[in-house]
């Protein structure tokens, strides 16, 4: 994915480690844990401790962690994605706080009852976790299989919204 369209990007020391916020001129772009598979580098992106909407999506990212929110009103950019990728996002959207749904549900829904790895590869790619909740989705059996941040932060994230 190109995120040569990135504006800014900011660190935040989280209880689930530290994370990469970044953002571009159409919102929020970014949302990657320390180590993620398919993070870019973002010593790329210019930092901005300051910057208004990653100053938003910190505070909203501290508030959900801790128990205090159970979503986000963020202006989203899943422009790097395509067309098909986006679809899944926005479906991930749609599952919400507190549910989950296998990766063959998701391709149900979505209308590709025979893409569950296709599906399954697109939410791997996610750029925006935990807003965009690809940890709300599960393997066949109910198992906490493929998450980019790590299984044990996605046992961590499904347990605090009392899924797990």
């Amino acid at each position: 994915m190109d995120f040569t369209h990135v504006h800014a990007h900011t660190l935040l020391d989280t209880r689930l480690g530290p994370v990469v916020l970044a953002a571009s001129a159409r919102g929020l772009c970014g949302l990657w844990f320390e180590g993620q598979r398919h993070q870019p580098a973002p010593s790329a992106w210019p930092r901005d401790d300051r910057h208004g909407l990653l100053r938003q999506a910190a505070a909203q990212v501290e508030a959900y962690l801790a128990g205090e929110a159970r979503g986000f009103e963020l202006p989203l950019d899943l422009s790097p994605g395509t067309a098909f990728q986006q679809a899944v996002w926005q479906a991930l959207r749609a599952i919400p706080h507190g549910r989950t749904e296998t990766y063959a549900e998701l391709s149900q829904r979505i209308g590709r009852p025979t893409a569950a790895r296709a599906v399954g590869a697109a939410i791997g790619r996610n750029p925006i976790s935990l807003v965009v909740p690809c940890h709300r989705v599960l393997g066949a059996r109910g198992g906490l299989t493929g998450y980019a941040g790590g299984v044990g932060r996605k046992a961590e994230l499904l347990r605090l919204e009392g899924a797990g």
